[in-house]
């Protein structure tokens, strides 16, 4: 992760439980707990408002944050979980875990597909499937990328992209041994010619097999 760690503040909770909780949302706050490290849990509650325009800025849960807690050492933390309200989906509770700078985590990284149009592929009206918009790999606390890259540059319809094709940024690999497949330049209906249709019909198996035992697996 580029740049300096960003600071989350947030004020220690006085009381524990459900009553505690919702008097908490009633003033204005979400409700949390800090856990994990050689410390014991720490209740807190952030201000409503900048947890949520926190979380409306995206990649909440894979930034390492500096959490700042009056009265206790500064820690990073990493986002485990945000319960939401499941009428409204706002959050109700969030789960922030100590981490060491060194530490190793798995956390779902965004892919980003860059040079499309010098894509023979898609130029012929061929259309870029995303398989896995996100990729989760495992980093170092300390330095989490914020997107991979993924060039299609040449790509012609029918082929795919694996993550072996990836280059990942340094100090991180998939949780996933096995190859598989990231997204493919599929044909648009009726352009394909009867070879390129069984091709494509054969790619369009191995895929299948490639994404039905990645599931299976996870």
């Amino acid at each position: 992760m580029a740049g300096e760690i960003p600071d989350l503040v947030a004020l220690e909770r006085t009381g524990t439980g459900k009553g505690a909780a919702r008097q908490a949302r009633r003033d204005g706050m979400v409700p949390g707990i800090v856990f994990g490290g050689d410390k014991e849990p720490l209740p807190i509650q952030i201000p409503f408002n900048v947890l949520f325009k926190r979380l409306k800025a995206g990649r909440f849960k894979s930034t390492l944050w500096n959490l700042k807690v009056e009265g206790h050492e500064d820690v990073r933390v990493i986002c485990r979980d945000v319960q939401r309200d499941v009428v409204k989906d706002l959050p109700t509770h969030l789960d922030l875990m100590r981490l060491r700078r060194t530490t190793k985590i798995a956390l779902f990284i965004p892919v980003e597909f860059i040079n499309e149009e010098e894509a023979p592929g898609i130029k012929k009206g061929g259309v870029l499937t995303v398989v896995r918009p996100e990729v989760e790999l495992m980093c170092t606390a300390g330095d989490i990328p914020e997107k991979i890259v993924v060039d299609v540059t040449g790509m012609e319809i029918n082929d795919v992209v694996t993550i072996s094709a990836v280059d990942l940024p340094a100090g991180t690999k998939p949780t996933i041994d096995r190859d598989f497949v990231i997204a493919n330049v599929s044909a648009p209906t009726g352009l394909s010619t009867d070879d390129d249709e069984e091709e494509g019909e054969e790619v369009a198996v191995d895929e299948v097999e490639v994404v039905g035992q990645e599931e299976a697996e996870e």
